[in-house]
């Protein structure tokens, strides 16, 4: 068990499929020439890098938890752009920001209201906020892992009980929507969007939550115990989907972007 169990090699095997919400997000964004932007869960970099140029921000600055990601974040540094480890639920900056942005990050937070507002609280007058969340929590790849879990050995191998899905922390995107008119937002967009993924076969599903929902559980269990929890999973999850060669994972998310 370690605290650091993001493999940057692992997410980014479905890199395409992971980027395409991103440029999505970015295309509600607004250009921000000599502004300044928080990219919140920047992850390996790469996509922050685009931000920063696309928007022409002045400064830009990734902010990630794990140190791995950062190592992978740090050549794409430079020009206005750099990158900080920092707890995305708890920031402070020196002087208010242009853009907050957040793409597949939010999710790994609890309290959502209370962080949104939070987030707010950073913006200048007329800032901007831009957020996407998987909302897939329903979907066999995240309820069979929350249903092994719960048994025997798993739920008693580690330090305290298995930690939940983060995914189960979503709101409905009716409610994000009703949050951004609470905070004070004139403007906003909010959507649920279904992405598919066509991968290799049912067991590469596996595959995309390694890099993702099973960190909990390889942060939870000794690592023979997550290898074996692993195998079960997939033995479980192909049972239940069927052996499908290749296999379309739908995938929900929720988009949404507001203008204060």
């Amino acid at each position: 068990m370690t605290s650091d169990t993001w493999n940057p090699d692992q997410y980014e095997r479905f890199k395409a499929e992971r980027s395409q919400p991103f440029y999505d997000l970015l295309s509600l964004v607004q250009p921000l020439p000599g502004g300044r932007a928080l990219d919140l869960g920047c992850g390996t970099g790469a996509l922050t890098r685009e931000l920063h140029e696309k928007l022409g921000a002045a400064e830009t600055v990734g902010i990630d938890s794990s140190p791995a990601m950062l190592a992978d974040a740090e050549p794409h540094a430079g020009g206005g752009l750099r990158f900080e480890e920092g707890d995305i639920a708890s920031l402070s900056v020196d002087r208010p920001v242009d853009l907050v942005f957040s793409n597949a990050a939010l999710h790994w937070v609890p309290d959502h209201e209370k962080v949104l507002a939070e987030w707010t609280a950073l913006l200048a007058p007329g800032g901007q906020i831009a957020v996407q969340v998987p909302a897939n929590v329903d979907h066999a790849s995240h309820r069979v892992i929350q249903e092994l879990a719960t048994e025997e050995p798993y739920v008693s191998a580690g330090e305290g009980p298995p930690p939940p899905d983060p995914v189960l922390g979503v709101l409905k995107p009716e409610r994000y929507a009703e949050l951004l008119h609470a905070l004070g937002y004139a403007e906003q967009s909010v959507r649920l969007q279904v992405y598919g993924h066509v991968l290799e076969s049912t067991a590469a599903v596996v595959e995309w939550t390694k890099g993702t929902s099973l960190t909990r559980m390889a942060r939870h269990l000794p690592p023979e115990l997550y290898e074996q929890f692993v195998d079960e999973y997939r033995r479980r999850l192909v049972a239940e989907l069927g052996d499908r060669r290749p296999y379309f994972y739908a995938f929900k998310r929720i988009l949404f972007w507001a203008k204060r």
